[in-house]
């Protein structure tokens, strides 16, 4: 460095570490000091000040031209520009060993060379990074049709020593047939799967077949209970009169009062306290207790009907909702088991009422409590009579119910979603003979003309 005159700069040897360096040659100037081996000043140091009007140093466009990296191949720094090699190294057997150790043997050779090799070797350097892209792109095209010259000449002379010929698995799941029977079994599976019915509305069909008959015989012995059928009964012609006194006005009366505790929440004392016109008691005790008794029954009775009728109509119109024709089997399965309870009641009643009267009690009170006098209240108002008549409204309030629901859910063609083929298919014959009638007819006119 000379401060104050010109220098001119020198490609010099490389140093320890295999860098270059420029020397900087002093120019005869006003003010020459002498500089060192590398070209640096011996009495200029960190602290020296910088002298005034110091001029930098320039080169010498006519000693030396400038320099340019794209073709400087020597300079560690500037390996990142240069283009991709125009062949790819592969590894195929013996051969492909062979062909990248002599490569590498090139390269080794050609960065040990110097600027002259490298920058034989290397070919320019595209001006932008598109242009690098392109060239790199037809490199690695050109090394992929080198490769596959490589691989079809090494075909053609016979297999290579470590290739193995390799057959893609059929691991794909469209390419693995099961067997047969697998097949079939998983298909008769899918088929029962989907023909299946659900368990749930079967289960409330069966339910609603045997409620309904329950429920019908509820509401007919509620419909006996009830003041109509009472004012019917005492007025019908041939009912038997009471032979201790009581005209009709008086058996409607006090019989009123009975039949309206069995459906209230009275005590014994709506019949305990009852008295006749003489001021004695209406009602003895034995006959309240078996009236207490009655109502017990006849509570739970409509209790339990209510209950059941509540789970028939979620029943209904879970049925209506999810299972078409739900509702029509429950209810016909329901009137065929009302109809042959009924039956069967009835012909046990007509074969022996009295026996039928007798085991009924026993079934619902205990013996010896529901037995009176003729001259006591209850057997006054109602006579054996009036229980026959009450025993023939029920069932055949029943039966007639019955019969009908059996006639509305009758499985006919049509309730039961099927169309009607068989006639079509007459229609359709006799459209066809008649069609074909004429067709004959028409055919022979011809030959008799």
């Amino acid at each position: 460095m000379i401060p104050g005159g010109r220098g001119v700069a020198s490609r010099g040897a490389g140093g320890p570490d295999g860098r270059l360096f420029r020397r900087y040659t002093a120019l005869p100037g006003p003010q020459t000091r002498s500089a060192d081996a590398y070209g640096s000043e011996a009495a200029v140091n960190d602290n020296t000040p910088t002298p005034s009007r110091r001029l930098d140093p320039q080169l010498d466009p006519a000693s030396e031209p400038a320099l340019d990296p794209a073709h400087d191949s020597d300079e560690p720094a500037f390996d990142w520009m240069k283009p991709a090699p125009a062949t790819r190294e592969t590894t195929a057997g013996t051969d492909g060993a062979s062909v990248g150790g002599e490569d590498a043997t090139a390269r080794t050779g050609g960065s040990r060379n110097g600027a002259a090799t490298g920058a034989a070797a290397a070919p320019a350097q595209p001006g932008s990074r598109a242009d690098r892209k392109a060239a790199e792109a037809a490199a690695a095209d050109t090394a992929e049709d080198s490769d596959a010259g490589s691989a079809d000449a090494t075909a053609s002379s016979g297999p290579a020593r470590g290739t193995h010929f390799s057959e893609p698995l059929p691991t794909s799941a469209l390419q693995v047939r099961p067997p047969r029977e697998d097949v079939e079994r998983r298909n008769a599976e899918r088929e029962q799967a989907a023909n299946a019915k659900p368990v749930l509305p079967r289960i409330l069909q069966v339910l609603l077949a045997v409620f309904y008959p329950v429920i019908l015989l509820v509401l007919a012995v509620r419909a006996v209970t009830s003041p109509l059928f009472l004012w019917v009964e005492y007025h019908r012609p041939g009912f038997p009169g009471d032979g201790y006194g009581f005209n009709a006005d008086d058996r409607m009366t006090y019989g009123s009062y009975a039949v309206d505790y069995l459906s209230n929440w009275s005590g014994s004392r709506y019949l305990g306290e009852l008295v006749n016109r003489s001021g004695d008691k209406l009602f003895k005790d034995g006959e309240v207790s078996h009236m207490a008794d009655v109502k017990l029954v006849i509570l739970s009775a409509f209790g339990a009907g209510a209950l059941l009728a509540l789970i028939s109509i979620a029943a209904v119109i879970y049925l209506r909702r999810r299972t078409p024709g739900g509702v029509r089997r429950g209810l016909f399965a329901g009137s065929i088991v009302t109809l042959v309870i009924i039956l069967g009641l009835g012909t046990l009643a007509a074969l022996g009422w009295q026996q039928f009267f007798t085991e009924f009690h026993r079934i619902f009170f205990a013996s010896g409590s529901w037995t009176f006098a003729l001259e006591d209240t209850l057997i006054r108002l109602f006579p054996g009579q009036f229980w026959i008549d009450a025993g023939i409204v029920i069932a055949a309030l029943v039966l007639l119910t019955a019969i009908v629901t059996l006639v509305l859910t009758w499985p006919t063609r049509r309730r039961r979603g099927l169309p009607k083929a068989v006639k079509k298919d007459r229609k359709g014959d006799t459209g066809e003979a008649g069609t074909e009638a004429p067709t004959e007819v028409g055919a022979d006119q011809p030959s008799r003309m």
